[in-house]
């Protein structure tokens, strides 16, 4: 079975910065866009940073510039790099993989999170 398995998350300072990895197993990489999103209690989970498998890249508005999303096919990893972390940047973090166009919901798979607390 497809297997997404998130590192890097923690407790940093407001200005501070963290680097998010997946790893993916058992999934041919290579044929899947690579997403991260998070989700803060009481909201719903969000899209953060997104990479397709052509290397496109897509962004939320209100972390352009701080966060940076990049692949490594030949680890079969994604990752996400987080600077000028703010407190509401605070949330569960989630890796997420799926199939170009029509197929995306068909072949979508998503890992268990990683907690990310940016203190004040």
């Amino acid at each position: 079975q497809v297997q997404l398995v998130e590192s890097g998350g923690g407790l940093v300072q407001s200005g501070g910065s963290l680097r998010l990895a997946c790893a993916a197993s058992r999934l041919t990489f290579t044929a899947y866009g690579m997403g991260w999103y998070r989700q803060a209690p009481g909201k719903q989970r969000e899209l953060v940073a997104e990479i397709t498998t052509s290397g496109i890249l897509n962004y939320a508005d209100d972390v352009k510039g701080r966060f940076t999303i990049s692949r490594d096919n030949a680890k079969n990893t994604v990752y996400l790099q987080m600077s000028t972390l703010k407190p509401e940047d605070s949330a569960r973090y989630y890796c997420n993989a799926f199939a170009p166009g029509s197929l995306r919901s068909q072949y979508n798979y998503w890992g268990q999170g990683t907690q990310v607390t940016v203190s004040s």
